[in-house]
């Protein structure tokens, strides 16, 4: 498709205005003013008629002066010399349109100032029309052709882009409208995407996040949850290749959380919320239809986890007593940023009698210790998620987050004579050989520990991660959000 012929003239003044602004109104008899004195060309986004007292008025109905413009406020007065623009001013101040005129004495009777309103050609919707049109999309990405007959949803079940769900087609239009939520360029590359190791860029993350049924505001934390799992401590194809359960689970901190309005506090790791839903579910998007991994091919999960459709959720920071997973990681407090952790299901610790930390303290270690298996140690990092009524235990107590991390690690110490193989009548375990007097069932540092939910019920939950060989497979990553 060719781009529209846009002809400007190539001296004199042009003037952009829409009925539906009551600047516009105000100031047709300053367009009457400049129209009499000859070199004043008036285009009309929305009604062709307006402005009535001027005879020569150009139909833009079609926005594609303005697009070509630039238009961002009506009305706007542009001066134009040799086929090139020399002065703009837009809304109306009075001695801004004298001096972009040169004409003095404008609007005799009229206020000196009024604001302008937003121009048509930047709505949404309108702006990727219009970008498209114009060839301005920037977008490099194949573009795929359905027939006539076809229904776009299921012609994507059949090329296998989907992880099973229908997603959002992701058109020209929309994706652009999802690029507008980052100031990054479409084809910055942001790393080579497992297990194919095809370069991933933005725009490739922004198609997936609109098949997901992200927003645009959604597509930086996206960027950052993505760019966190590529690093290569996360070990992504791993994640996806191993026998194991796990699957990337996005924890998200800072003020992104609200304004993107995440959900952290009542079933926050269930479903019901866009934010958490799809930004977890484009992270899975990306790794299958730009990485190509796909179950029973490169993803070698035995069983899997539903978290793997998507696994995301806010940290309830207002309130708690504790410095959020983020500042674990140096990054500072009101900064945004995700932290990715391979990880699967969610095994609840149900605890309502214990009124003491350190009761508290030894249900969690109880829980923490079957992990995987009773008899393994280490086991697999985890993530222990604190409600806020036994969060309100340890703070009642004075009981900071370093605190609770060290007796937990103390209380997961378990004496090798019940992990050797055959102990408790269970072959699984370490070989008779091991040892030692003890083994921690946890690596250090492999804990980690987020407050989320609902403000009743004490109810906390554990999400197990994935070892390899008793030493961590995947390393948590965490990366800042960008706008």
């Amino acid at each position: 498709m060719s781009a529209p012929v846009v002809s400007l003239p190539a001296d004199g003044l042009v003037a952009v205005v829409k009925r539906d602004c009551p600047t516009c109104e105000l100031i047709e008899p300053v367009l009457a003013q400049l129209a009499a004195a000859g070199a004043l060309s008036v285009y009309t986004q929305d009604d062709p008629g307006f402005p009535a007292s001027i005879a020569g008025r150009l139909d833009d109905t079609g926005l594609d002066v303005s697009h070509q413009l630039g238009i961002e406020i009506v009305p706007t007065l542009i001066r134009r010399s040799g086929g090139a623009e020399t002065a703009r001013t837009f809304g109306w101040d009075r001695a801004e349109w004298e001096r972009v005129s040169g004409a003095a004495g404008l609007g005799a009777g009229l206020p000196a100032l009024r604001p302008g309103c937003g121009a048509l050609n930047v709505e949404p919707g309108r702006l990727e029309d219009l970008r498209i049109r114009f060839g301005q999309t920037g977008l490099t990405a194949r573009q795929v052709s359905f027939g006539d007959d076809e229904d776009e949803i299921e012609a994507i079940f059949e090329r296998g882009w989907t992880d099973g769900l229908p997603v959002v087609p992701p058109t020209q239009k929309r994706v652009l409208r999802m690029l507008g939520g980052t100031t990054r360029d479409p084809q910055e590359v942001l790393g080579l995407c497992p297990p194919n190791l095809v370069p991933l860029t933005v725009e490739k993350v922004a198609i997936n996040a609109v098949m997901a049924g992200c927003k645009p505001e959604y597509l930086p934390v996206v960027l950052a949850a993505v760019e966190a799992a590529l690093d290569p401590a996360f070990s992504w194809h791993g994640v996806l290749a191993t026998t194991m359960f796990v699957g990337p689970v996005v924890v998200v901190n800072g003020p992104v959380r609200r304004q993107i309005g995440m959900n952290a506090r009542g079933n926050a790791l269930g479903q019901g919320n866009r934010a958490n839903a799809t930004i977890g579910r484009a992270l899975q998007l990306v790794i299958r239809n730009v990485g190509g991994g796909r179950p029973q091919e490169v993803d070698r999960a035995t069983l899997g986890n539903p978290g793997k459709y998507t696994y995301c959720f806010a940290e309830d920071e207002e309130g708690s007593s504790w410095e959020p997973l983020s500042a674990d990681f140096g990054v500072a407090r009101g900064v945004s940023a995700v932290t990715v952790f391979a990880g699967y299901g969610l095994q609840g610790v149900v605890d309502q009698k214990s009124r003491t930390p350190e009761s508290l303290a030894r249900s969690f270690a109880e829980s923490l210790k079957v992990l995987h298996n009773v008899k393994l140690a280490p086991a697999c990092d985890a993530m222990l998620v604190v409600s806020p009524e036994h969060e309100r235990t340890f703070r009642a107590a004075g009981w900071s987050k370093a605190r609770l991390l060290e007796e937990l690690y103390r209380l997961c110490e378990v004496p090798i004579a019940e992990l050797v193989r055959g102990a408790k009548g269970i072959d699984e375990g370490l070989p008779a050989t091991a040892g030692g007097a003890s083994r921690n069932k946890l690596r250090k540092g492999g804990l980690l520990i987020v407050r989320a939910g609902g403000g009743a019920g004490m109810f906390s939950g554990i999400i197990g991660g994935w070892t390899s060989g008793g030493f961590a497979g995947s390393v948590p990553v965490n990366r800042e959000v960008k706008s």
